[in-house]
């Protein structure tokens, strides 16, 4: 804003930012990693041996051998709706950047309230949906492998939404100010792709912890 961004520093941010999203990628991909080698490779051996664990029927959910007893945590609920919110806050988000780009900065401003709306409203529905689980489902940390890898997941995921969401509010005071134009607005693309990122995530955990 001080007319000491200029195109060299623009496209050093990009890469940084570009570097970090990458680096958030391998962050879950080693989860998603740990996930799958637990549920296609150490339970069926587990199940598989019967002279350590007698009986044990290796299906996943499982909370291992000796763990505690659990209600799943299913697709339907809470989960289905903050796919919903989160899809919908990606659009959200992609209509206030053509508002910054046409010059509309209400129509900026606007998308970028309703994707801070929904993004409070997923984290308000995730923490509902843990205190449900604790509460109601038996599914606490100390739930075995199971426990630990649906929390391990979609704990650190409701973390990166929580930045992602404070990162937005953030990217509105500013627009509120007047600042960003159609041809210079980095920090917002910066938001957005993050944003972007963490929709992108939530699908693969919908899919692989919730629903499969």
């Amino acid at each position: 804003e001080s007319g000491a961004y200029n195109a060299q520093v623009d496209g050093s941010f990009r890469m940084g930012m570009t570097w970090f999203i990458f680096s958030e990628v391998m962050f879950f991909a080693a989860f998603f990693g740990a996930l799958f080698y637990v549920r296609q490779l150490a339970v069926p051996i587990i199940g598989a041996d019967e002279l350590l664990w007698p009986g044990y029927d290796a299906a996943w959910p499982t909370s291992g051998p000796k763990g505690p007893a659990f209600t799943a945590m299913g697709p339907l609920g809470i989960p289905a709706w903050n796919t919903l919110i989160l899809l919908t806050s990606g659009l959200t988000v992609t209509w206030a950047h053509w508002g910054l780009l046409k010059g509309n900065r209400g129509q900026l401003i606007v998308g970028l309230l309703l994707t801070v709306a929904l993004g409070s409203t997923f984290i308000a529905l995730q923490a509902y949906e843990y205190v449900h689980a604790y509460t109601e489902l038996g599914l606490t940390l100390k739930a075995g492998v199971y426990g630990a890898t649906f929390f391990m997941l979609t704990g650190f995921h409701g973390f990166h939404v929580s930045m992602g969401t404070i990162m937005l509010i953030v990217i509105l005071a500013r627009s509120l100010r007047g600042h960003f134009r159609p041809d210079h607005h980095f920090a917002f693309e910066a938001v957005a792709w993050y944003w972007h990122f963490v929709d992108v995530v939530w699908l693969g955990l919908f899919i692989f912890v919730y629903w499969l």
